[in-house]
């Protein structure tokens, strides 16, 4: 692996000089930047996947859905349909995505939206919507958001940061400087302070000022893969949920960018662990579903269990194989976004004044 990334270290130099011409057109205003008269807020970040941006978007919903109209707009990566599409019942990840079918399922009562081009997509929801979260759309310069909001994985922040093709970087590092929030995403839940101050000190942008906030992942018991819970749902299931320790051996099936927190977290409970492990946004096929009824029937243990992820469960709802997942215990662990401390409720604050501010001086015009 080290070699091949010294071999297309070349190419990463071209795609950081094209991607730097390009930040720079549109900082000049030679390209042009499409702004809309309503609250838009951006959750982005500057690697290849994996930073928690999904969770941020939840985490937006509750905070703001109470009192706005919202739309979520994603490009739907790995989706097999082109151009805008609005979540209906009975869409697919195949059709949507797997993270927009989950923003869906879990908060059926907002719209959730796909396109490749967010300005397009913009000018569809900006009719009927009071504010708009867009999912991983830092690098989609065209649009002009109100309010950015820059993602990091704590467990990558000392990674070495070379851009692709030969490393994770999609944007160059320095473009930080264009976020109004940063979030450090997978905190340990006993960062202490000082620890914080010198990952601030690390991000920091000069002449910027840009509040720095940090976050950790809270994990719920594990649900059946025939149930999905909307937030806000009152679960009340004839038995209490079951918890890890109620199982002696684990099957993790995971699609996913970084797995190894998820992994981490079914390890602290189950001590008996296999894994299978897919690439990102996985596409199950009949021959995957095989494979793992395989390796499960393989495990030995009376009380065994498959785990998953709740963006992985999107894509194993698939109706070729549905049937068959039903007749083993499956189980997917939802995640949420945890703020440390009491960092949440300045967030919450910045938040919130944005869109007041935002939705104020727009009605005025």
């Amino acid at each position: 692996m080290k070699y091949l990334r010294l071999l297309l270290f070349p190419f990463s130099l071209i795609y950081g000089a094209v991607i730097w011409c390009r930040n720079r057109l549109y900082d000049l205003g030679v390209l042009h930047q499409t702004s809309f008269d309503l609250p838009v807020i951006v959750v982005g970040n500057l690697e290849i996947g994996g930073t928690g941006k999904s969770p941020m978007i939840e985490y937006l919903i509750r905070l703001l859905k109470v009192n706005y109209k919202i739309a979520t707009l994603s490009r739907g990566y790995g989706r097999r349909t082109k151009g805008f599409l609005e979540a209906q019942p009975g869409t697919s990840a195949m059709d949507l995505g797997d993270e927009p079918l989950q923003f869906k399922m879990k908060f059926p009562d907002i719209t959730v939206a796909v396109q490749e081009n967010r300005v397009a997509g913009m000018e569809i929801l900006k009719k009927d919507h009071d504010l708009v979260l867009l999912d991983d759309a830092y690098q989609h310069r065209a649009l002009k958001p109100g309010l950015s909001i820059l993602l990091f994985d704590y467990n990558q922040l000392n990674d070495i940061k070379i851009l692709f093709p030969a490393g994770n970087l999609r944007d160059r590092i320095s473009e930080r400087r264009r976020a109004d929030i940063m979030v450090v995403t997978k905190c340990p839940k006993d960062l202490d302070h000082n620890s914080k101050q010198k990952i601030s000190r690390q991000l920091e942008v000069s002449g910027r000022r840009i509040p720095i906030f940090f976050t950790g992942i809270s994990y719920s018991d594990p649900i059946p893969y025939n149930r999905m819970i909307s937030d806000g749902q009152s679960q009340a299931p004839e038995t209490a949920p079951p918890k890890l320790e109620d199982f002696q051996q684990a099957l993790i099936v995971t699609g996913i960018a970084r797995p190894a927190p998820f992994e981490a977290y079914v390890r602290s409970g189950i001590t008996r662990v296999e894994t299978l492990t897919f690439p990102d946004h996985h596409p199950f096929s009949v021959g995957d579903i095989n494979l793992i009824g395989k390796k499960f029937e393989a495990m030995n243990s009376e009380r065994k269990v498959i785990l998953t992820t709740e963006k992985d469960k999107m894509r194993l709802i698939a109706k070729e194989f549905a049937d068959q997942l039903m007749e083993w215990p499956l189980y997917y662990i939802p995640i949420r976004v945890e703020f440390l401390g009491n960092e949440g409720k300045e967030f919450d604050r910045q938040i919130l004044e944005y869109c007041r501010k935002a939705s104020h001086s727009f009605a005025s015009q």
